[in-house]
């Protein structure tokens, strides 16, 4: 790992811990050389995971997608970066639970709502709308009725 001050090739790990989602570990850095101190994050990566999208290409899973996805469904709901990057982590556990190097965009989706839906209704259906690409506003209004329906009977 090279210093982000000096470049130096060479660092000492100071301290590693298992962050709040127990998927990521933080590290405390130090360099040799100029003994700047900082930290790193190292996660589990999907690699060789092809998303088959619904005209049947294939591209290369992309958390960076996911993410993109995921921001746009909280904007400006109560939610945290670190929340976030915990529902990326949980969404990409589920994905790697079916044990394939491949997934199609439908059981994609379908995780990532299960997920949504968990945390924030709103966003929920800010991404689904998306997802499923509401065609009227009675669609729409179905499933906005049974996201709030189901809330209603958890109380």
């Amino acid at each position: 790992m090279k210093c982000p001050v000096c470049n130096y090739k060479e660092t000492k790990v100071a301290d590693s811990r298992v962050t709040s989602d127990e998927i990521t570990i933080r590290r405390r850095r130090e360099c040799l050389k100029c003994g700047f101190r900082f930290s790193t994050y190292e996660q589990v990566e999907l690699l060789e995971l092809m998303v088959i999208k619904r005209d049947d290409r294939k591209e290369s899973y992309s958390r960076e997608k996911l993410e993109k996805g995921l921001k746009k469904a909280f904007e400006k709901r109560p939610s945290t970066e670190e929340d976030l990057r915990i529902l990326v982590n949980k969404i990409e556990r589920s994905i790697q639970s079916k044990k394939k190097s491949e997934i199609t965009t439908t059981e994609l989706g379908e995780i990532i709502m299960k997920e949504i839906k968990k945390r924030d209704p709103v966003a929920y259906i800010r991404f689904a709308s998306v997802y499923r690409a509401f065609e009227d506003l009675e669609t729409f209004q179905k499933e906005i009725n049974a996201v709030f329906k189901k809330k209603k009977k958890k109380k």
